[in-house]
């Protein structure tokens, strides 16, 4: 087909408009990932920007607060915050950032709360344990350092930022927590660069800034006895979601019983399992989920509900403003809180 010279100009000129476009940046208006291993888990980032470079700068700033974080409150790490507080918190009070005073002061809000079924104090016993190495704590060592549990032990003056316990054995562990902090404060930076659409997660926490871009993000809950299949998917959009499940760190002991990283602040151990390596029974819960504003809620929540099992920790979310929760049983049964099954 013959083209006119007029109408080879005009598509020339056409063509180099779409080219300056392109090179003014609106042809990286897309989405941007980034998965790193940090704080034990692996936290993924996705959000949309129109600027690859500076979605490069967003990223950095992101993984680098989560490293931050890690560095702060790691229990594994030495040089931490944390591991100081807990080598010498237990001779007297000692000062502490506004940071981990916070968080501390969080914790203590939903022991109270919980009636103790959320206890950073559970570490006094759970640092004993090693779960790659299939390693726990005896019965009686547990039995000897139980009555160090309890999250009374900490003295915390909110004013001072100073922090103590009353036990010198107590020790305390932030995983109930941290990650949940973490993500919140992911959705913080991402909204102080503009970002507007965002999903960020780490190991069972994650928080959603906005929907993707007209339509839900749609987040799974995996099943909790096949790794490679979802439970349930769930569309979200501008809210948190955390779940806690005795899949996620475990090992299976010599008498076939199911030993995880959630553990029963009253007893010292975690949830009672019987030789299939499932909960006793139906009260009992190898998965759940909460949904809610902010991380900082739902991953704390998430752990107490395993704790206090389906009817009291259900009953926990319903008085809760704000918050729905969906939870597996041991007998493989999804239960779903009033406002999700409206």
């Amino acid at each position: 087909m013959y083209l006119s010279r007029a109408r080879v100009l005009f598509a020339a000129r056409l063509i180099a408009a779409l080219v300056g476009l392109a090179s003014s940046g609106f042809a990286h208006c897309e989405w941007h990932y980034d998965k790193q291993a940090i704080m034990g888990t692996e936290v993924h980032l996705q959000f949309w920007h129109e600027d690859g470079e500076q979605a490069a700068a967003i990223t950095a700033a992101v993984m680098g607060e989560f490293r931050r974080i890690d560095a702060a409150l790691s229990p594994y790490k030495e040089s931490s915050e944390l591991s100081r507080v807990n080598r010498v918190a237990g001779q007297g009070p000692i000062v502490v950032s506004s940071e981990l005073a916070s968080i501390v002061d969080k914790s203590l809000w939903y022991s109270d709360k919980t009636r103790g079924a959320f206890d950073i104090t559970y570490a006094t016993v759970g640092s004993l344990y090693d779960f790659r190495a299939g390693e726990r704590a005896d019965q009686k060592t547990t039995d000897t350092l139980l009555p160090a549990v309890n999250y009374r032990h900490i003295q915390l003056d909110r004013k001072k930022h100073t922090m103590g316990f009353t036990d010198p054995r107590t020790k305390i562990d932030l995983g109930g927590i941290a990650k949940g902090y973490a993500v919140d404060r992911a959705v913080a930076i991402l909204k102080q660069h503009g970002v507007q659409n965002a999903s960020v997660s780490a190991g069972g926490d994650a928080r959603l800034l906005g929907d993707k871009r007209g339509k839900p993000w749609l987040i799974g809950i995996r099943h909790p006895r096949q790794k490679s299949k979802n439970a349930a998917v769930i569309p979200l959009e501008d809210t948190a979601i955390s779940t806690s499940g005795d899949y996620e760190r475990f090992f299976i002991d010599d008498d076939n019983h199911r030993v995880h990283h959630i553990f029963n602040p009253a007893t010292g151990m975690p949830a009672a399992t019987d030789s299939s390596g499932d909960a006793t029974d139906s009260n009992k819960l190898i998965s759940v989920s909460v949904i809610g504003p902010n991380g900082f809620d739902t991953d704390p929540l998430s752990t107490s509900v395993f704790v206090l099992g389906k009817e009291k920790g259900m009953a926990l979310i319903e008085e809760l403003t704000g918050f729905e929760a969906v939870v597996i049983d041991a007998n493989h049964r999804m239960f779903f809180t009033s406002g999700l099954q409206q």
